[in-house]
């Protein structure tokens, strides 16, 4: 008589269980997630002036950015100039702060007319960003 085999040659195949490690891709998710870091851009790239006396602002709430062309940018979206005031004014919380982005092309007018808009619009605080410069 002859003996059966016990294992591959039975025509099953052993089965793999997967929980242990869809576990452990679930929590690494959950822990990417936790740990990522949400940084605010304008939308378009500036070129800031330079400043010795420039201080960092990391409480902005709103960025707000003005191109070289003279466009205005709010938070990834280009503003009309005469809207500017009332788009951050809904973006902003009562103890927010804005943060201006001016290129080093655009002119100052532009700047100091769309600062008028926003606190015109209720925000107080307004702040000009401007790159440090290197001793």
């Amino acid at each position: 008589m002859r003996r059966r085999r016990l294992g591959a040659d039975d025509g099953e195949a052993s089965e793999v269980n997967l929980t242990p490690m869809l576990d452990v891709v679930f929590i690494m998710l959950i822990f990417f997630i936790v740990t990522t870091s949400f940084i605010k851009e304008s939308g378009v790239e500036i070129e800031r002036p330079e400043s010795s006396a420039a201080s960092p602002r990391p409480d902005a709430q709103v960025m707000v950015a003005i191109t070289p062309e003279g466009a205005v940018w709010v938070d990834g979206r280009a503003v009309d100039l005469h809207r500017v005031g009332g788009e951050v004014a809904g973006l902003v919380s009562d103890d927010g702060s804005v943060v201006i982005q001016a290129d080093r092309e655009s002119t100052t007018g532009l700047l100091i007319e769309v600062m008028d808009r926003i606190r015109e619009a209720g925000v107080e605080q307004v702040a000009v960003a401007a790159s440090r410069s290197r001793p």
